[in-house]
């Protein structure tokens, strides 16, 4: 692959590309659309470091390496060896090949995964590993064979900052993309009267902070033979803007949850702009100030079990909302319709229903509460 631009891959939530699309394009990012489950760039390499080290709502970041016809296992070996292996890869990292095939004359995964993982070893000489930390993608669809590379390595979520969780947490990466639709802007006051382990507020703070999601974490890229370990290191080169007072305001009626998210907050250098406490969601009052956007992942049936017990959590947070956040916008995240309704609260369309470990969630969102 030469340095010239190439395809890019964010991988996202189905239902939710047109945000992700969205944070790209005000990233500097060249958006080429998207399609179900992800959105297509241009760039180069450093275009794929960056996306992986900034981007807050996309799942993992996938380079185009190869795309070819092959209508047989004989034909996807020999066109497997004419990619240019050793402009990826490096000879002494293993990695290890993953492959699905759908409406093709090549059916069989496993088969296929074998014939390009015997490409690369033979022809690069790179070890493969079935554990290796570096993931090769083989996707026959239709009998068109596109090979990708996973660029990230461990899902992008996965930020090594939030090490103290609470039960059923928002991944970062979702908390984001519904930050963003419920039009979160940096510097506004955001409140989270159900904040678990405070992934909302911790978001909210670190997008205000100007701090990069990735920049704690490493990523599959850097033992790639494109990396450049002092582009990288330029790339890293933050200026954090200060901001005077809190904004990210978390309560929980658990202490420990409420606990967790400070050593979260502090893990992550934002402990200046958030506060935790412990409270029921009856309690919860605005903070001084200018009004801004409530935003809540209660809990839902499938992970409390009887939802009937839920409705009074519901209404009693609508009724806090009524009370005492006039001026506030609110979104809320949850599996059921009659949970939301329990609110009382003013409530558009909702948005499409998103997979969040195997249950179906939807945004609910407010104009301002008047």
């Amino acid at each position: 692959m030469d340095a010239d631009a190439f395809e890019i891959f964010l991988t996202v939530q189905p239902g939710l590309e047109a945000v992700l699309e969205e944070e790209a394009r005000e990233g500097g990012f060249a958006v080429a659309g998207s399609v179900s489950g992800g959105v297509l760039l241009s760039g180069g390499w450093p275009e794929v470091w960056r996306a992986n080290l900034s981007l807050r709502g996309a799942g993992r970041v996938l380079v185009r390496v190869a795309q070819f016809r092959a209508m047989h296992l004989a034909q996807l070996d020999k066109r497997a060896r004419k990619v240019a292996w050793g402009a990826v890869l490096r000879k002494d990292v293993a990695v290890k090949v993953d492959a699905t095939c759908r409406a093709s004359k090549i059916y069989h995964n496993k088969a296929a995964a074998q014939r390009v993982a015997r490409a690369i070893n033979e022809e690069l000489g790179a070890p493969v590993e079935a554990k290796a930390a570096l993931r090769i993608m083989v996707r026959i669809e239709d009998d068109l064979c596109t090979i990708s590379l996973d660029t990230s390595g461990a899902p992008l979520h996965q930020r090594g900052l939030k090490q103290a969780v609470s039960k059923a947490p928002m991944r970062e990466t979702l908390a984001a993309l519904f930050l963003r639709q419920c039009g979160y802007r940096p510097g506004e006051h955001m409140v989270d009267p159900m904040c678990g382990s405070g992934t909302f507020v911790l978001e909210a703070a670190e997008r205000t902070a100007g701090l990069m999601p990735g920049r704690a974490r490493s990523f599959a890229f850097e033992q790639l033979a494109s990396f450049d370990p002092a582009q990288w290191a330029d790339l890293q080169q933050e200026t954090p803007k200060m901001q005077d007072g809190v904004i990210g305001f978390g309560s929980d009626r658990d202490q420990g949850a409420t606990q967790f998210a400070v050593a979260n907050a502090e893990r992550a250098g934002v402990e200046a702009l958030c506060k935790f406490q412990c409270a029921p969601v009856n309690a919860a009052t605005p903070p001084d100030g200018s009004a801004g956007l409530v935003m809540v992942n209660p809990p839902y049936g499938a992970r409390i079990g009887n939802k009937k017990l839920l409705y009074g959590l519901y209404a009693a947070f609508g009724n806090a909302m009524r009370t005492s956040f006039q001026g506030w916008r609110v979104g809320l995240v949850t599996s059921e319709t009659g949970l939301a309704r329990a609110t009382g609260l003013p409530f558009g369309p909702p948005g499409p229903y998103i997979d969040h470990g195997g249950v179906k969630i939807r945004l609910y969102k407010t104009g301002t509460i008047t």
